[in-house]
């Protein structure tokens, strides 16, 4: 695959490449372009300009554009699920709903951009203001660098180029370097649906170079980034030279609580929705089951009988259920994290086992309220740690023991209780009766202290995307 540079298929300038691995067998997919700083400074020059020309053409316009992007994608569906399953590890069952979610994303934004309207303040609100009328207006940001992990790469490019392009925006993605290939196929078909040369763009290499050279250029204005708490602290800093705006979602430790009146089969249930789905590896994903004390030997024992029941296998297989993690160098750190956890009291009950970048789904008891991972260590892969605790307010008071507040849920059949857990904790979204692995389009996600700053999601991704003028008509009347 090439990057995309001002319209074109262009490899890096000094012709050095990366390889693309598939994790479950090892074996080269394919390669891309490892960018060079010439290369990234071009493509945002490319994007400054093309970002004036794209700003001009009318939001309705852009809408028709998108559409035939959706279009595209959807005749291309099966192609990009499968190189998404191949480079990623997913199942094919979920990369195929990953791909579905395109037209969903797309259809949500275009609509919320034909209805961003600005708001009159009429005279005589205030003293002195009897002749003046005040209007606002949104006007785009400029050059957006969209930084993009791997775990939901498309979810993600959904999220962040969507609005940024139907706000009058340049997009320049960077994608993982582990899977960037279906993003670069994506990146193609928008320039094939007729977006302006130069304002959709992808620049694939290492994020500790590539990114870096991204954030410190003063003609990118908006860097949005979902990422890991250490990436994104290490992101805004370079951006603040320049005061560029940032946008980050960053890593979590959501707790799932389980209240002693909870309904195990659902919790039990939701756990495998919110633990194993994407193997594990996902932001909002529940980390920490904090389990009432009287219920935990009953969840723990349905846990173990609803996981096992799990087909694990090849991500290529149509009947698998369970994939692989992103390599093997991610299996490691997450067997190292659950030999850690059983050092510090924990006792494995099932799973434990890796084989390359294949670990298979764990449940660990007995874990103690002081160990790493019922604080701050977040485990990327299908991880289930058990803590247990006394009292409502000793399960609110682990749960926001954490330096992270991405999201979390509580388990009740008594709302007056559930609704004082879910206020309580330190989160930007809490769930009744499900997994926190909650997100839909629509609503505004994002994190409290170190899970991030600002929200995406088409409630409110375009007020981070633009710029708010205020026109004031003074003795107008």
């Amino acid at each position: 695959m090439k990057m995309i540079i001002d319209g074109k298929a262009v490899d890096s300038s000094d012709g050095k490449v990366l390889n693309v691995l598939n994790p479950a067998t090892g074996e080269v997919i394919d390669t891309v372009p490892l960018a060079t700083e010439d290369d990234v400074n071009k493509a945002v020059s490319c994007a400054k300009e093309a970002q004036k020309i794209w700003a001009k053409v009318p939001v309705y316009e852009k809408v028709e554009i998108l559409k035939k992007f959706i279009n595209l994608v959807l005749e291309n569906k099966e192609d990009l699920a499968r190189t998404l399953s191949n480079e990623t590890g997913k199942p094919i069952k979920e990369a195929r709903a990953e791909i579905a979610n395109i037209p969903i994303a797309f259809d949500a934004f275009s609509e919320k951009a034909k209805h961003l309207y600005g708001t009159v303040v009429p005279a005589g609100l205030e003293a002195g203001q009897d002749k003046n009328i005040l209007f606002t207006q949104r006007e785009p940001i400029g050059v957006v660098a969209c930084v993009i992990p791997f775990n939901f790469p498309c979810d993600l490019y959904n999220q962040k180029v969507a609005p940024a392009l139907l706000a009058g925006n340049a997009a320049i993605v960077k994608p993982s370097t582990d899977n960037p290939l279906t993003l670069c196929k994506l990146t193609e078909l928008m320039v094939k649906a007729g977006v302006t040369p130069g304002a959709i763009q992808i620049i694939t290499g290492r994020g500790s170079s590539v990114g870096s050279w991204l954030c410190s250029n003063p003609d990118v204005h908006l860097v949005t980034l979902t990422g890991s708490t250490e990436v994104g602290i290490e992101t805004a800093k370079a951006c603040a030279d320049n005061l560029t705006h940032v946008a980050l979602e960053l890593g979590g430790n959501d707790a799932f609580i389980v209240l002693e009146d909870a309904d195990i089969d659902l919790a039990t249930d939701e756990l495998l929705w919110g633990r194993m789905y994407n193997t594990g590896q996902v932001c909002c994903a529940s980390k920490r089951f904090l389990v009432h004390k009287n219920v935990a030997s009953e969840f723990a024992k349905k846990a173990v009988e609803k996981i096992s029941a799990i087909k694990a296998g090849m991500p290529s297989d149509e009947d698998s259920e369970l994939g692989c993690l992103i390599s093997e160098r991610a299996a490691i750190k997450v067997e190292d994290q659950v030999n850690l956890t059983v050092s510090q009291g924990g006792k494995v009950i099932l799973g434990g086992n890796r084989n390359g970048a294949f670990y298979d789904p764990t449940v660990i008891i007995d874990v103690p309220k002081t160990a790493d991972v019922a604080i701050d260590m977040e485990i990327f892969g299908p991880v289930v740690p058990i803590i247990t605790f006394d009292t409502i307010e000793e399960a609110i008071e682990i749960a926001n023991s954490s330096k992270f507040g991405l999201c979390g849920c509580v388990f009740s059949q008594n709302m007056k209780n559930a609704f004082y857990v879910a206020n309580a904790l330190e989160c930007g979204g809490s769930v009744i009766n499900g997994a926190s692995f909650f997100r839909s389009f629509e609503m505004p996600f994002g994190g409290y202290k170190f899970s991030g700053i600002g929200t995406e999601g088409v409630m409110s991704t375009f007020n981070e995307m633009t710029r708010t003028k205020s026109i004031v008509l003074k003795n107008i009347l």
